[in-house]
């Protein structure tokens, strides 16, 4: 697969199955996908089907497999009063890694961020998860240690 020519770009509708492939693909991989409720009907109602869509999705193409995903979306209040960008998802099929689709695809992200004005881009990821902090760290990200995160389930 030396010589795939990737090509990153927005998700469409019809990308929705492919696109939740990979969704499951990282719920198993980050072991929540007991809890996992993404269907494809759901990336398809939701990601495309509503307006404005609850989550927007870069993907990376080899010919008509989606490769890669970066699903993200828009907090459009801060304090700086500008836009930041959370990135929900990243994730590569195993086949493609090593390929630098991960940083093409943040990439994109960035310049998606630089559209709309965005002030950061904001992301977790899992402690346990050292491939993926070491990938973060070389594209110049740092860890923010001045919040702690927290949940309330319902």
């Amino acid at each position: 697969m030396a010589d795939t020519i990737i090509k990153i770009r927005k998700a469409v509708e019809a990308d929705s199955e492919q696109v939740w492939v990979l969704m499951k693909e990282l719920a198993i991989f980050e072991e929540y996908i007991d809890v996992f409720a993404i269907t494809p009907h759901i990336v398809k109602e939701k990601g495309f089907r509503k307006n404005p869509p609850d989550f927007y999705c870069i993907v990376a193409e080899d010919n008509d497999k989606i490769a890669g995903i970066l699903v993200y979306y828009f907090i459009p209040y801060t304090a700086q009063n500008r836009p930041a960008i959370y990135m929900k998802e990243l994730y590569v099929d195993e086949n493609y890694r090593g390929q630098k689709i991960g940083k093409q695809l943040m990439n994109a992200l960035k310049k998606e961020a630089e559209l709309n004005n965005c002030k950061q881009i904001k992301w977790t990821v899992a402690p346990w998860n050292e491939a993926g902090i070491t990938f973060y760290e070389r594209l110049g990200a740092k860890e923010n240690s001045d919040w702690l995160n927290f949940e309330l389930n319902l």
